[in-house]
């Protein structure tokens, strides 16, 4: 997908500040729920809010972690070859269904959301990566170099 680079940077801004949000909105879930609040919860909900409480922060942090590395790209602090190496956004580990219905329905939102993103995100890093259509293959470039060599 081809697309101008300041086009590309305010998606990455828009996404960047999305996630941040979200971010912090699951750390304030999470976090009410580790101290007083917990002893409100049966042993099974706790287990719950721990699994998916770090599933869904680092499911964050490698979103935050791939905006980054876009940022760095755009800025010329990464090189493509970098960026294609070690910027490209981890495999995800969805969230487990059985586990998210032991969340409350707040929870359970931001767990949604943030899974929402990163398959946002993660049709992003699969559609700059792709290989541009436009593009000539290296085979139709190397033909068109010979008849240009032989051209009389």
């Amino acid at each position: 997908m081809t697309i101008s680079a300041s086009a590309r940077r305010q998606i990455i801004e828009d996404v960047y500040q999305d996630a941040l949000v979200l971010a912090d909105e699951a750390r304030a879930a999470f976090d009410s729920r580790s101290g007083a609040g917990a002893i409100d919860l049966d042993e099974a909900a706790k287990v719950a809010f721990s699994i998916e409480g770090l599933r869904t922060t680092t499911r964050l942090m490698h979103l935050l972690a791939w905006l980054l590395n876009q940022r760095a790209f755009l800025d010329g602090e990464l090189s493509e070859a970098q960026v294609r190496k070690n910027g490209r956004l981890p495999e995800e580990r969805p969230a487990l269904p059985g586990m998210v219905r032991r969340l409350d329905a707040h929870t359970q939102d931001i767990v949604r959301q943030s899974v929402h993103l990163y398959e946002r995100v993660e049709r992003l890093d699969r559609d700059w990566n792709a290989p541009s259509r436009d593009a000539a293959s290296p085979v139709v470039a190397m033909q068109g170099r010979l008849q240009q060599a032989f051209a009389g």
